[in-house]
């Protein structure tokens, strides 16, 4: 799993021409993933929400912080290995048009080993 974070507000200088780029570049990054058998999934986030926290019964809200980095979108991928996943991450175009952004490269668990439960796929 690539779950990509950036500032929430990191486009809002950004020209409607620069963004199309970006936007193109996202578009290309998605179908060379396809086209290799890579990529399962990928989404952008819409930079509105809120974070729930606390314990059952006393959870409270609170929205995103526009001061920090936020998640702004995940891709759900097929890699050889933990390598191979960064190799793939380190492709992609967040890092070409913003300073601010980065990519959290985590495996994801397929069964629970102490019960032997598997996880569903979809």
């Amino acid at each position: 799993m690539l779950l990509i974070r950036n500032n929430k507000n990191h486009q809002a200088d950004w020209t409607s021409e620069f963004h199309l780029q970006f936007l193109k570049s996202c578009e290309s990054y998605i179908s060379k993933l396809k086209a290799d058998n890579r990529l399962i999934s990928a989404q952008p986030l819409v930079r509105e929400g809120v974070v729930i926290s606390g314990t059952s019964g006393n959870l409270t809200e609170q929205p995103l912080n526009e001061s920090e980095a936020i998640q702004v979108g995940y891709y759900l991928i097929y890699a050889n290995d933990i390598n191979d996943a960064i190799s793939i991450a380190s492709n992609n175009p967040e890092f070409t048009y913003s300073n601010t952004a980065s990519i959290e490269v985590r495996p994801v668990k397929t069964i629970e080993n102490t019960t032997g439960f598997v996880y569903p796929k979809q």
